[in-house]
């Protein structure tokens, strides 16, 4: 018999979890802390080994209802406008990839795979259950709620984001660092701006003290904004707080007309500060297990967030389904798999902002130069390809120690921040 697998949060990494699961023929439940699911975010960079699973789960036709197919990424200097092709993406991401690449909003991609979950299971998902625990048993696992109730099942799985109480209990709070730089986010209807921001590709501004990246998203309706400023003022962990158009252009003083049209256009604006935790090296409790941001919450600066919560899902339901008669070699079958992989995009993540924010940027001649050199072509292949070359779909699950070790050793070599 398959077993019965619960999932704590209905978050991406949840749902994508819960349908890879579904798609099996394994019988899943999502517990949900919120009264009510609802639109939260704003853009997502979707690389060719997150859609590649999301075409594997069925998702193919919704998902290019919803998207901007990327066209390519660039880099643009903060004052003077000045830009490098970074790598074409649409058809040459199919050809190098075999999957394409594709900016969308959150809310779109989550209620996607809320539709999908649910219409593999129209019971699957139950809100207003925080999870406060687990307890593992000699047979099953039992995840505990703050309204008293419980559910056993033959594993739980934590989606349950950055403050997961299912971490808390596995290897304690742990503390997580303030890295000296605000985030601002916002959505911009695309007809309010000129029509060089309205091409289809992700574009980096990069300056002293900061960077800013946009991107179009809900089939290019919209242009995605988030700017990022070096300040040491504002350390709330936040996606909900607003702030104010004002405050924002003023981290971006001295910037290009364009950054500033931007941000005169944002409707609301958000702010967040951006923390750091270190990776983790217990995902895997007995028949508990992390995925996602539980487990290794990445800063921004690879576009790699969601990409790996949904390599997560596909990895994590075909090691259930592999091992199914021994949950526990399942989940640590799952953490050697993607602890060396997870482990050095986060310490990539943290490396790029460094290369985003660099002084020498300040500096027209010098700064021109440096771009020259940091995003050279061979660089970047070295830097990008690596991460949308895998596919969770078809990775061999058959490791032992000494392949695992291999793979950490392989995983090191790559220089996501040379």
């Amino acid at each position: 018999m398959k077993p019965r697998i619960v999932v704590a949060g209905a978050g991406i990494g949840g749902l994508t979890t819960a349908l890879a699961l579904l798609r099996r023929g394994i019988d899943v439940d999502v517990y949900e802390a919120t009264p009510e699911l609802r639109e939260l975010g704003a853009g997502l960079q979707l690389g060719a080994n997150g859609t590649r699973v999301l075409t594997h789960l069925g998702l193919r036709a919704e998902m290019e209802q919803i998207v901007c197919p990327a066209a390519g990424k660039e880099v643009r200097l903060w004052n003077s406008g000045q830009r490098w092709k970074l790598f074409d993406l649409g058809e040459d991401s199919v050809r190098r990839f075999n999957a394409p690449y594709w900016f969308v909003h959150r809310g779109d991609l989550h209620r996607t795979l809320l539709e999908a979950v649910l219409r593999a299971k129209p019971d699957a998902v139950h809100t207003n259950k925080f999870v406060t625990g687990y307890r593992n048993t000699r047979d099953g696992i039992t995840l505990e709620f703050a309204d008293g109730t419980r559910a056993k099942a033959a594993a739980a799985i934590g989606a349950d984001g950055i403050h997961s109480r299912m971490r808390h209990q596995m290897v304690g709070a742990g503390k997580p660092r303030f890295v000296g730089i605000i985030s601002w986010r916002g959505l911009v209807p695309i007809e309010r701006l000129n029509e060089d921001l309205r091409r289809p590709v992700g574009t980096n501004w990069v300056g002293p003290g900061g960077h800013v990246i946009t991107y179009p998203v809900r089939r290019g309706e919209l242009l995605n904004f988030v700017g990022f400023a070096e300040r040491s003022d504002w350390t709330v962990e936040s996606w909900t707080e607003r702030g104010t158009v004002e405050e924002c252009a003023a981290d971006f003083v001295g910037w290009h007309p364009y950054v500033h049209e931007i941000i005169r256009n944002v409707d609301a604006p958000f702010k967040w500060a951006l923390l750091a935790r270190d990776p983790l090296e217990t995902m895997a409790d007995g028949r508990a297990c992390l995925i996602g941001d539980a487990c290794h919450p990445m800063l921004p600066f690879l576009a790699q967030g969601a990409n790996q919560a949904i390599e997560d899902a596909v990895i994590m339901a075909r090691c259930i389904e592999a091992f199914s008669d021994d949950i526990p070699q399942a989940l640590r079958r799952f953490e050697a798999l993607r602890g060396p992989r997870t482990s050095t995009i986060v310490r990539g993540s943290a490396e790029n902002a460094k290369r985003f924010h660099n002084a020498t940027l300040a500096d027209p001649q010098a700064g021109a130069a440096y771009v020259d050199r940091e995003w050279e072509p061979e660089r970047v292949r070295k830097r990008y390809d690596w991460l949308f070359e895998y596919d969770a779909v078809t990775a061999p699950l058959d490791i032992d120690e000494t392949t695992a070790k291999a793979m950490r050793a392989r995983a090191g070599d790559h220089a996501v921040g040379a």
